[in-house]
């Protein structure tokens, strides 16, 4: 009996454990959706339909606890996205489209929405010329300006006009953590084909020094293990710079950093970046040591 007992309570743990861990993973999946222009809401209610297959709205709503009306609402704009299809039986059925074609669907739609932008972009900015100025003080700002910057749309647009713009120096200092976010984003890349001189300050260890392929692996230094990991920061040209706002949401829209140009800012970041990389080593020295 105690045996049995005993089973049943191991049972019930491992069931209760992968029960945690695909809320987990749906939780991340929802997350990731939202790189593609969904809302929590929306994802919640695709990934329902991709789960569990063609559903009324009654039975999503009753599912998810949204309020029907508010579901009707997803479901519409949905399928205005052209990822959920209804069919002409009473009652109503949705279903959504699989996975990968969903996301081809999202990609699509927000290429096209772009192409639209960059279309109307130099008419717009030919209307806007042909209005007087009514500024009164015109005189330059010496201080320097800031942006703050959220979700990593607004970021990555900003980082790349400065890696491609660059024309003498690229620093960057940070985790190895965050440099294998900005090998998958692509800033690497556009590191390597710069023209600029690189310097990287990195964390990271041989596992990962596959993502310094090609001429990059010759421009990085092992961060001294004193330094803490928080740090993470782009310098260009000893001109402008952009300091990232450590935030333990991951959730894309939700990253936070910094832009400035102003001069005491970016020379302060400048010396800091100088002192650690004169007391780093280069990380390929480390690899022949060990």
């Amino acid at each position: 009996m105690t045996t049995d007992a005993s089973n049943i309570s191991s049972l019930k743990m491992h069931r209760d454990t992968a029960s945690h861990d695909h809320e987990a993973l749906f939780d991340k999946i929802r997350n990731e959706l939202s790189k593609f222009g969904l809302t929590p809401n929306q994802s919640k209610v695709f990934l329902y339909l991709e789960k569990y297959g063609s559903s009324t709205a009654t039975q999503v709503s009753k599912a998810l606890k949204v309020p029907r009306t508010e579901t009707y609402h997803l479901l519409t704009n949905l399928q205005n996205k052209g990822i959920v299809s209804a069919t002409f039986q009473h009652p109503i059925k949705f279903t959504g489209l699989p996975l990968d074609k969903a996301i081809t669907a999202l990609i699509n739609a927000e290429k096209e929405r772009v192409k639209g932008l960059e279309t109307q972009e130099k008419s717009l900015v030919e209307l806007w010329n042909t209005l007087p100025s009514f500024k009164v003080n015109n005189e330059e700002i010496k201080d320097g300006k800031f942006q703050m910057l959220q979700g990593i749309n607004q970021m990555t647009g900003k980082i790349k006009s400065m890696l491609t713009g660059s024309k003498e120096t690229i620093q960057v200092l940070a985790s190895e953590k965050d440099f294998m976010k900005f090998y998958h984003a692509g800033y690497l890349e556009w590191i390597s084909n710069s023209n600029a001189e690189a310097q990287l300050v990195s964390s990271s260890s041989e596992k990962t020094a596959y993502i310094y392929e090609g001429n990059l692996i010759d421009k990085v230094k092992k961060m001294p293990i004193k330094i803490k990991e928080d740090l993470c920061f782009i310098i260009k040209d000893e001109e402008e710079a952009i300091l990232f706002m450590k935030n333990t949401n991951e959730v894309s829209q939700n990253v936070l950093a910094m832009w400035t140009d102003s001069y005491s800012m970016v020379y302060t970041l400048k010396l800091l970046f100088t002192y650690i990389w004169s007391n780093s080593k280069y990380l390929k020295d480390e690899k022949i040591e060990q």
